[in-house]
């Protein structure tokens, strides 16, 4: 529009009057505030410099050209370049700036024609917007007579299109007056329950109300018929004519008459009986194990914490696992093994369904049982069940299976525990009865769980421990029975564990021997030892004082024992006859009995091996001479026998005191804590001893402060 108006008027003057710059430049920047407008601010200087010379020329001649200025005030209403606000700030621009161009372009009388050139420019605004008002007003007339019409037409047609749509739906809709009458319904809702039309208008809406309705259901439906509803939604159950259950998506709203009061309900109903049965399919697939059909893990826990939900209730659990159930699988295939699970299932079911337990299947071959507030004895009693079902083998295609199975038993308050602690604990309990021989049930302990987890504990921090250098080394004297002298020291681990306090050996050696550990373990204080031993043997020329470290089963049998035991002594200085290894016999000899090769290369190097805790369990003598044996060690068990006069102890003393110094070996008794017992190992021959009696483990500087004065205590 801008260039509709000015676009053929580009013959301006190349150096205008100061007068009409003033114009242009108060005119623009009147019109120029922070508002929208069709045009930048380039074309609005355009604008406003080529209306202002066309002023300017009206202005100029006598009588003022009014037509020109009614042009002007035209074209601003054309480029839609003016609001109402606007048109307030153009007369004030004309009005201070138009007389000095008039002046300027030779007006006679300039205020004259200025106010004349303004007044005109004002008009020419004011007829141009009036027309303009009364297009857009005539067009909206018309717009309103076409929409009447339309609307006229459209009520027409109305109430056969919603009788079209009403019968020909494939939702089911029923009107309703406020007594529940039927006043009218569709063929779909008449069918979908096995009616016709007029059969469905006779039926009451209470004739559809069952006692087994959801809850809040009617509830709402009342508050509909009394107006303080205008719709709800709910899933609804109607009994089909035959008997058999449909289930629909309902929606019922309420109708008002003119003067707002209730006056009909509408019902429109959808089928959802298939949608409603492939949930119940799809949520039974969810909660039930598909080989089984019993229970699955999700359906386990959802009804744990429904047992859990009620304060002051009791649980019982019993946790199944089928014993060697692996090796059905590997040698068999797992299609036996699957036949076996769900015969397994079967009988899990059947001799506790009758006493209203829950049987689940957690996964793999384990299964779990719930007892919902166990009367004194009932878990117990659902666990022998269990075994005693399980005894007859289980005949699977042309395979008789011998089952067995161990289960954990825990019985507690849910207000005590958790879900998950629970069925933890049952885990636990279920690997109890496993280790202690399978084929039983075993009852949750706290104290033993407390042990298993101050093992797990262990095991989790043993090698953090080394490396922190957590483990030291004491001492205890091994002292000769003849004199009382010391001969030497046996090397005793602690471990100072910085949640669990100090710990003996019998703590943590089994579990360091489990995860291996024991070797960088054995390492460290067999490296201590010697250089404690080394260096007091070199302070004090002569006395021969040897250190005596043992060896665990794993060590033994670590393929760098020699070269690690060789590079220490080398590394520490101290002459291989002063370091003694012990040595049980399971140590000592490899899986088919025979000598571990270590132990003959280990004493080439001039080292003492003995023979720890012997006469314990089931020694074999046969390889005493086969062995490159120095000592004895007998076994603390050997050692407390000797606490009273009995002459059986003594005598198997004495025997075996005699067979060590026939294969010219030295014995030692170990854990002397009476003179009693000193005493009767010295009436058999027996060479050392090391117990309370004489002293307790100590640190180095300890154990060598009483060197040389070390004698029982009377």
């Amino acid at each position: 529009m801008l260039r509709q108006v000015i676009g053929g008027d580009r013959a301006t003057p190349r150096s205008p009057a100061p007068a009409i710059e003033n114009l242009v430049s108060a005119w623009a920047a009147a019109l120029a505030r922070p508002v929208y407008r069709p045009m930048s601010h380039v074309e609005l200087h355009r604008f406003t410099r080529w209306a202002a010379l066309r002023l300017a020329g009206a202005a100029a001649v006598r009588p003022v050209d009014t037509r020109c200025a009614h042009d002007v005030g035209a074209a601003l209403v054309d480029t839609d370049l003016l609001d109402r606000d606007d048109l307030p700030a153009t007369v004030s621009a004309l009005t201070a700036h138009l007389p000095a161009v008039a002046a300027e372009r030779g007006a006679p009388s300039p205020d004259v024609a200025a106010r004349d050139v303004t007044a005109a420019v004002v008009a020419g605004y004011v007829a141009r917007m009036r027309a303009r008002i009364l297009d857009e007003q005539e067009t909206v007339r018309q717009a309103e007579v076409q929409a009447r019409k339309q609307t006229q037409d459209a009520l027409l047609s109305s109430e056969a299109r919603f009788r079209a749509i009403f019968e020909n739906s494939g939702i089911g809709i029923g009107i309703a007056d406020m007594d529940g009458r039927i006043v009218d319904a569709n063929e779909a809702f008449a069918s979908m329950l096995g009616y016709t039309v007029e059969e469905f208008c006779r039926i009451n809406v209470a004739d559809f109300v069952y006692p087994d309705d959801a809850q809040g259901m009617w509830e709402l439906y009342a508050e509909i018929i009394e107006g303080k509803r205008e719709q709800a939604r709910v899933e609804k159950r109607y009994r089909h004519r035959d008997g058999r259950m449909v289930w629909t998506d309902l929606t019922a709203s309420l109708i008002r008459d003119a003067q707002g009061d209730p006056l009909y309900t509408v019902a429109m109903a959808e089928d959802a009986t298939t949608r409603h049965e492939l949930q119940d399919r799809l949520r039974h697939q969810a909660l039930h194990d598909p080989l089984t059909g019993l229970p699955n893990r999700t359906m386990v826990n959802e009804r744990l914490a429904e047992l859990f939900s009620r304060p002051g209730g009791r649980i019982g659990v019993c946790y199944l696992d089928v014993d060697n159930f692996k090796i059905v699988n590997d040698r068999l295939g797992h299609g036996i093994g699957d036949k076996l699970l769900v015969a397994i299932s079967a009988r899990l079911h059947q001799c506790v369904a009758e006493r209203g337990h829950l049987v689940g299947r957690m996964g793999g071959d384990e299964f779990v049982i719930l007892v919902q507030d166990p009367p004194p004895g009932e878990v117990a009693l659902v666990a022998d069940l269990v075994l005693a079902s399980l005894a007859s083998p289980v005949d699977v295609d042309e395979h008789r299976l011998v089952v067995t199975a161990s289960i954990g038993v825990v019985e507690t308050d849910v207000d005590d525990t958790t879900p998950a602690e629970v069925l933890k604990a049952a885990d636990v309990t279920l690997y109890w009865a496993k280790s202690d021989g399978r084929a039983r049930w075993a009852q949750y302990d706290p104290e033993r769980a407390a042990l298993d987890m101050t093992r797990f504990t262990l095991t989790a921090t043993l090698a953090a421990g080394l490396e922190r250098d957590e483990f030291e080394v004491e001492y205890q004297p091994i002292v000769r029975l003849d004199d009382g002298a010391v001969a030497g020291v046996e090397a005793l681990v602690r471990w100072d564990h910085p949640t669990l306090g100090r710990l003996g050996p019998d703590r943590f050696i089994e579990v360091a021997e489990e995860t291996g550990a024991i070797v960088p373990l054995g390492r460290h204080v067999l490296r201590e030892a010697c250089r404690r031993a080394a260096r007091w043997n070199a302070e004090n020329p002569g006395a021969d004082l040897f250190v005596s470290v043992n060896l665990a089963v794993r060590q033994a049998h670590d393929p760098a024992l020699v070269s690690d035991v060789a590079d220490i002594l080398a590394d520490t200085g101290l002459p291989p006859h002063l370091l003694q290894l012990e040595l049980t016999e399971s140590a000592l000899l490899g899986p088919a009995g025979r000598p571990v090769d270590a132990i003959g290369a280990l004493a080439d190097l001039g080292i003492r091996i003995a023979v720890d805790d012997f006469g314990t369990g089931y020694s074999n003598l046969g390889y005493l001479p086969r062995l490159p044996l120095h000592s004895l060690k007998l076994a603390g068990v050997l050692v407390e026998g000797l606490r009273s006069p009995t002459a059986g102890a003594s005598r198997i003393v004495t025997s075996l005191v005699a067979l060590a110094h026939a294969l010219g070996l030295t014995v030692t008794g170990e854990g002397v804590e009476t003179p009693a017992q000193a005493a009767r190992l010295r009436t058999a021959g027996c060479d050392t001893a090391q117990g309370w009696l004489y002293a307790r483990p100590a640190p180095w500087d300890a154990v060598v402060a009483a060197l040389g004065r070390t004698r029982p205590r009377r």
